[in-house]
């Protein structure tokens, strides 16, 4: 009789045969931990809290628009005016600079990244602007334009209240600026994965004393 042969799925328990390759580690194959989560939250909580801060630099940074009446209706001071447009531009390069200083800082911290802290830069980036967005038109000049123009009485120029004309993009530029600084610090300062040791070839066979 001979012996049964090792079928393929199993691994041969000759020496010179070389064991099998470890299986490959690294931050894309390991599991979210809680640790990472909470990471992940509170870094969303820290991007609203800073969102305020946002908030109060656009309503005392963005240019005013200005209106005037004259006792029956509501005007442009100066039709020719580029404030409107002005707001949302304020508006868009602080908000890309809160989202590159908060992905700086978040790389800084956790140098290994993860994908909570990702979806935290993202999460927080927006929740932030929604809240800036809030404290700039709620604690600027009044949205009753009407009103305010009988308080003021004609001919008198008030401002305008603070506005986005383009709030949908506005409210993307926080967390897409996170999210590509964070990318490109982590592509190039981040740890890389250890490299996977190379599966050996088998020893070349000798023939032993005695045998022909």
């Amino acid at each position: 009789m001979t012996a049964p042969l090792t079928p393929p799925h199993q691994p041969s328990n000759d020496p010179d045969w070389p064991p099998q390759p470890p299986p490959p580690l690294g931050p894309a194959g390991d599991p979210i931990t809680a640790a990472e989560v909470v990471q992940g939250v509170v870094v969303t909580l820290a991007s609203a809290v800073a969102g305020a801060l946002l908030g109060v630099l656009w309503l005392n940074l963005a240019p005013r628009v200005l209106l005037i009446s004259d006792g029956k209706g509501v005007y442009l001071r100066n039709s020719e005016g580029e404030q409107a447009i002005g707001a949302d531009g304020t508006f868009v390069l602080l908000a890309l600079a809160f989202g590159a200083v908060a992905a700086l800082v978040v790389f800084l911290l956790r140098r290994k990244g993860g994908v909570p802290l990702v979806l935290g830069l993202a999460l927080g980036g927006g929740l932030g602007s929604l809240i800036a967005w809030w404290i700039g038109t709620h604690f600027g000049p009044t949205a009753d334009v009407v009103a305010h123009a009988k308080a003021v009485g004609p001919n008198v120029t008030f401002e305008a209240p603070l506005e986005l004309n383009f709030a949908a993009a506005a409210m993307l530029a926080w967390p897409l600026a996170a999210m590509i600084v964070h990318l490109a610090l982590t592509a190039v300062f981040g740890p890389r994965d250890p490299e996977p040791e190379p599966w050996g070839q088998p020893k070349p066979y000798t023939q032993g004393p005695g045998t022909h």
